[in-house]
């Protein structure tokens, strides 16, 4: 299977902005689905939901979730606040990843908010945590670099 062009993506991507349609954006991503993830937005704020799944586990004697779905949850998020918050339609390109692993995570849902700290013309840095039952504790935080280019005019400094 091939990839589509990156200018069919970003038409995809324009045209799903447009619409309010989070759901057709994930829909692209096929390692989505695979890890389980939803958006909703609550009070302002995008929220992305890794729903559990026993593929998901990585010690299974606790069980856990492992490490590895944890750091796509986080770096997906981040993607997805870009993605959404931009003024234009783009594909974020991850210059780097810094996560901080905090406590073990159950297998339950996981939620994960981020928030764009700074927004270039060419990167984009965003922070993002990551909690179950209790936002006020949360099991992964992270720190993200992207290399964002756009579609026609460039995204707000």
């Amino acid at each position: 299977m091939t990839a589509p062009p990156a200018s069919s993506l970003l038409a995809r991507i324009a045209e799903a902005k447009q619409r309010g349609d989070l759901g057709s954006l994930l829909a692209m991503i096929p390692y989505a689905a695979f890890l389980g993830l939803s958006t909703e937005v609550v009070s302002g704020e995008l929220i992305t939901t890794m729903h559990p799944g026993e593929h998901l586990i990585g010690n299974p004697m606790l069980p856990a979730l492992h490490g590895g779905t944890l750091g796509a949850l986080v770096e997906s998020a981040a993607i997805f606040e870009l993605v959404v918050r931009a003024q234009s339609a783009l594909l974020p390109k991850t210059i780097t990843l810094t996560i901080d692993y905090l406590r073990s995570a159950a297998l339950c849902a996981t939620h994960a908010c981020g928030v764009v700290t700074r927004h270039g013309r060419r990167v984009a840095n965003v922070r993002v945590e990551a909690w179950q039952e209790d936002r006020r504790a949360p099991v992964v935080t992270a720190h993200a670099v992207f290399l964002v280019t756009s579609s026609g005019a460039a995204s707000a400094e």
